[in-house]
């Protein structure tokens, strides 16, 4: 069965940067599943599934505007570390801000005495990502799956709708 729309695909995949550094993988566990069509996957690489199978690997390279997009100096801001009071802020600590387009998840990048510098890109943002993927298994999405928009195991979904 060949990768299409509803398919639910099972795959291993490891994802790196254009320099080679490796960003994730599944290949030291559970291989990953999702139902095609659904945007779990970035853009780039749902695309390149499709019409995969079983057996099938590949090798791709994603250029952002199909993966996380471009950077935006806009969304790196300077706020005075009073607004974080009773708070040990740290590199790295990730939280959710209100701006004048709702909340959206920062980084915080940098810390001084009297500031803190918070980076509301994603990570990945601005970043040529190469990917090798192997598929493992593709079946039509059930029903439930499809309407839940998520694949179940053999247990169901271990939660409520």
């Amino acid at each position: 069965m060949k990768v299409s729309q509803n398919s639910v695909v099972t795959m291993h995949f490891t994802v790196s940067s254009e320099d080679g550094v490796q960003i994730d993988s599944s290949r030291k566990g559970e291989p990953m599943m999702y139902i095609q069509g659904s945007r779990y996957l970035i853009q780039g690489l749902e695309d390149a599934i499709e019409g995969k199978q079983a057996g099938d690997s590949f090798s791709l390279s994603v250029e952002p505007d199909q993966a996380y997009g471009q950077r935006h100096d806009q969304l790196v801001q300077v706020v005075p570390k009073s607004m974080f009071e009773g708070m040990e802020v740290e590199v790295g600590m990730q939280f959710r801000a209100g701006t004048d387009d709702g909340e959206q998840s920062v980084a915080v990048i940098d810390v001084t005495d009297d500031e803190v510098v918070v980076d509301g890109n994603h990570p990945l943002s601005g970043l040529t990502l190469s990917f090798d993927v192997e598929i493992l298994d593709v079946r039509d999405a059930t029903a439930e799956e499809l309407e839940h928009g998520h694949v179940h195991s053999a247990g169901g979904c271990g939660h409520q709708h």
